[in-house]
């Protein structure tokens, strides 16, 4: 009986052993798949997080110069009222518009720089993440 056990079992053990192998090669296929979907999720909480910050400080920053802006022009304003003069109070107003002008130059190019900045920082994550894909197609790939 013992010998035809073994008979049996000695032509199916490459067969087993062929089946173990991809079993083991699927599932280490499995664990890479699933560390590198944790590592492209965690680029994406970080590119929506940064995008979250970048849209905030714009905001915040709006806001500060929507207030100044309001304030200035309410100034403005009442120094127009004090001027006695036709004259007086277009030169008023001609350096309150040239005031006005300049500030909001100023805070565009703010603007813009916080926008740069945010965007950067938004898409610096899943930049990084695609590189990485993109170097281990490139080494994965048959010479």
């Amino acid at each position: 009986m013992a010998a035809a056990k073994t008979t049996a079992e000695t032509p199916a053990a490459p067969s087993v052993n062929a089946l173990k192998g991809s079993f083991d090669k699927t599932v280490t296929a499995l664990k890479d798949i699933n560390a590198h979907s944790k590592k492209n999720l965690d680029a994406v909480v970080a590119s929506v997080t940064a995008a979250a910050k970048g849209a905030e400080t714009v905001g915040a920053a709006t806001v500060a110069y929507s207030k100044k802006s309001f304030g200035d022009h309410v100034a403005a304003a009442k120094t127009l009222t004090r001027a006695k003069t036709v004259q007086e109070a277009l030169d008023l107003q001609a350096d309150f518009a040239k005031s006005a002008f300049e500030t909001y130059a100023v805070e565009m190019t703010k603007m813009v720089e916080l926008v740069s900045v945010s965007a950067k920082d938004t898409v610096s994550p899943l930049s990084a993440r695609f590189a990485t894909v993109v170097e281990h197609v490139r080494s994965a790939r048959p010479i």
